[in-house]
């Protein structure tokens, strides 16, 4: 029989020296410019979510500190408890009131807020149908929960049509993205919401990647394309520069997920002075059309320029703008080579290497994301060193 020690030193050994193996590297600050490691060296940084430079904000850090000061620094407990604060339904009320829902209601994270709804709603009888890319928090939690699971082709209504048009004794709950994290994709949410609907089934949208950066005050993807879905996902990782989530819904669905939503009742919520801060952060996307602008000419710009690189470069419109270089080692030995690259001011490049299975085989990738923060000089350094390399 073997023993634990040995079954983990067993699993680290097939992995360790492989492609696959993940490391970790500290920093001491970050934004969506530059990255500063803690061994004193800075790089540009290209890996960032921090889309609008948000996580750096003064009126954003100096509301952290002023909510410090009223709530201190930790909640005390779940939200069921003492953990839910006057600052955390200030921030839900305003969030369902920008976002033009009934209640929005706070996660720890979203994958929480993904394991968390998916877990809560889904019966033995019930059906979930999932685009095929969809994020690993709303991937796993559809194959653990009792529900049947079905994956329609990656933005293909039709697929999805073909899965609806089959019975089921039970509900349906159709999961996309708005923009997808790895291929930096839109999702054609009107066309997906329209066989939802079709077909009496509800629809959930992770928004993770879109809100705060598309539609009507930076509202998101589903706001941009006039959708409205029965349940709403929007983390604050990205765009706000914070943490934690949010399930923007109707109010019955808010009460039974305060019912029957484990990650909900079971986590310490979110510091209060956390919940203040990100109330800032919305006031400040609400105004950003600045920064929004910005980064969608930054985008631009990029891809106006990245038409010779020696690589693949997929169809993305987003600040996620996917690098294909397929073969994994050449994959991290170009990423290591950015760090290693000397930029005319000194500064070296921070790109990582994603590799399956966080995206398909053969498809390993440098996953550019744009900010705007970056500035035409940085795309330019980014981009010539690129063209260095051979296909």
């Amino acid at each position: 029989m073997m023993n634990w020690s040995d079954s983990i030193s067993r699993r680290l050994a097939e992995r360790r020296g492989t492609s696959l193996w993940r490391s970790r590297q500290s920093h001491l600050r970050s934004d969506g410019r530059f990255l500063y490691t803690s061994d004193g060296q800075q790089y540009l940084n290209f890996s960032s979510n921090d889309y609008l430079g948000l996580s750096q904000h003064p009126a954003i850090i100096a509301a952290w500190q002023q909510g410090a000061e009223q709530y201190g620094v930790g909640s005390g407990g779940s939200g069921h408890v003492t953990g839910y604060t006057a600052a955390h339904h200030a921030l839900e009320e305003q969030l369902a009131q920008w976002l033009g829902y009934s209640r929005a209601l706070l996660f720890i994270s979203g994958y929480a807020a993904n394991q968390g709804v998916i877990a809560a709603l889904m019966e033995k009888e019930d059906r979930i149908i999932a685009d095929r890319l969809s994020h690993a928090s709303l991937m796993e939690a559809a194959m653990h929960s009792p529900a049947q699971f079905r994956r329609f082709l990656h933005n293909n209504p039709d697929s999805l049509k073909q899965h609806l048009d089959k019975p089921c004794a039970g509900k349906t709950l159709v999961v996309t993205e708005g923009i997808f994290s790895m291929d930096g994709d839109s999702a054609p949410l009107s066309e997906i919401a329209r066989q939802s609907q079709s077909a009496g089934s509800w629809l959930m949208v992770d928004d993770a990647h879109g809100i705060g950066i598309h539609g009507d005050e930076g509202r998101g993807s589903c706001w941009l394309q006039q959708v409205k879905p029965e349940i709403l996902i929007v983390t604050f990782g990205k765009a706000f520069g914070l943490s934690g989530a949010a399930v923007l819904c109707d109010e019955e669905t808010a009460e039974y997920l305060i019912q029957y939503a484990r990650h909900l009742i079971y986590s310490t919520s979110m510091p209060p002075a956390q919940a203040v801060a990100l109330a800032e952060a919305v006031r400040q996307i609400q105004a950003g059309d600045e920064l929004r602008h910005r980064l969608q000419s930054n985008i631009r710009y990029f891809r106006h320029e990245a038409q010779n690189l020696p690589f693949s470069l997929m169809a993305s419109e987003t600040a996620i703008q996917p690098v294909i270089i397929g073969d994994n080692e050449r994959c991290i030995a170009v990423s290591q080579a950015l760090k290693q690259q000397q930029a005319p001011d000194k500064t070296k490049i921070w790109v990582k290497a994603i590799l399956p299975p966080t995206v398909p085989p053969d498809s390993a990738r440098l996953r550019i994301t744009l900010t705007a923060s970056h500035t035409r000089q940085d795309i330019d350094v980014l981009l010539e060193v690129l063209r260095g390399f051979s296909g």
